[in-house]
């Protein structure tokens, strides 16, 4: 049995395995368990991870699990929540990297408040230039309280990290809940962690960077670097948030339920302008209606009009989803292209 179980899923990532792994096996904390999961590489990659099992003096702490075939992220890292044998889990990529102290550092924080997860701050990298960083720090804070963390989480857009990866979260909170990745490819972080704050009470977020997130050409997270996107990956991940949008009954009564919905909601809205950015590339192409249809709300009217906070954000997002697509698809552009306007100078000041 182990503490921690450090989760990370590969496919055909030999040019940077290496990197993650001895990351990951420096840790200064010793009860942890280094669990792989190939999903169906055809490169060396786990011919790397097994040389360090042979080589390495934590070896014997790694365990490589197999899918029986390319699954897909989601996928693997809901293999790894069934196989993990830590008390605590840690999910990393197998392109980026962490400090040799960041398991420490989270679990010190988690036995300190008996939080159900600790949330570490991380460094943003990019892979052709590394010295162009950028820092994401959360400030030093505990919430101890029902709904109290969840209310600050989804206080704004951005409030909260949309990514798996660099926080420990007792296993349990996965198990007992019955938490799963969806099989999206892009923003398949953010349909898991968008209500995962409402699966937790006990919460410690961390200045210290504990994380290095390497930001890659081609990968799936930067579309600007893509020749063509097929129109049925992003529909994939469209049907992933209408499932969050309209599977909301558990937390309708909620002080927050009006800010998580404007965030689904923006989830969309980015989406759509993001279509309408790269159009010329995907393929085949998008309607007009069916861009306004990515924008249906999943609430009625009065629903909204008896919202205590957030009331004109989530009207304004509502209209655009029944207003005819010309003026729809109007509002999205400039309201996209000059941000103050969805970002509430014009509404209700944040709370």
């Amino acid at each position: 049995m182990y503490i921690v179980t450090i989760g990370i899923p590969v496919y055909n990532s030999d040019k940077y395995i290496t990197r993650a792994i001895e990351s990951a096996l420096a840790q200064t904390f010793d009860s942890i368990e280094f669990l792989i999961c190939d999903d169906g590489c055809t490169d060396s990659s786990i011919s790397i991870v097994e040389q360090f099992q042979k080589q390495h003096p934590r070896g014997s702490d790694i365990r490589i699990v197999h899918q029986p075939r390319n699954m897909g992220l989601g996928n693997a890292r809901n293999r790894i929540i069934e196989e993990a044998k830590g008390e605590y889990l840690f999910h990393m990529d197998a392109d980026d990297t962490i400090t040799c102290n960041a398991i420490s550092i989270m679990y010190n924080a988690a036995k300190k408040h008996n939080a159900d997860i600790v949330y570490g701050s991380h460094e943003r990298i990019d892979e052709l230039n590394e010295s162009n960083r950028t820092p994401y720090c959360y400030p030093a804070m505990c919430f101890l309280k029902d709904d109290e963390f969840a209310s600050w989480a989804y206080r704004k857009y951005d409030g909260i990290q949309a990514m798996t990866w660099n926080f420990l979260i007792d296993v349990n909170v996965y198990r007992n809940n019955g938490l799963r990745h969806q099989s999206v490819n892009y923003w398949e972080d953010f349909s898991f962690t968008i209500d995962l704050p409402t699966y937790v009470t006990r919460v410690v977020l961390l200045p210290d960077i504990t994380y290095y997130y390497y930001c890659r050409e081609g990968s799936l997270s930067n579309f600007a670097t893509r020749s063509c996107i097929t129109k049925q990956e992003i529909l994939r991940t469209v049907n992933a948030i209408n499932q969050l949008k309209y599977q909301s009954d558990r937390i309708k009564n909620k002080p927050y339920f009006p800010q998580r919905m404007y965030k689904l909601m923006m989830t969309d809205f980015y989406m759509v302008a993001t279509i309408l950015r790269n159009r010329k590339i995907i393929k085949p192409a998008f309607t007009n209606k069916e861009l306004v249809d990515i924008m249906k709300s999943p609430l009625t009217i009065n629903e909204i009009m008896n919202f205590e906070i957030w009331r004109s954000r989530n009207l304004f997002l509502y209209l655009l989803g029944v207003l005819p697509p010309f003026i729809s698809l109007f509002l999205i552009r400039i309201a996209n292209k000059h941000s103050y306007f969805i970002k509430g100078i014009w509404l209700e000041p944040s709370t």
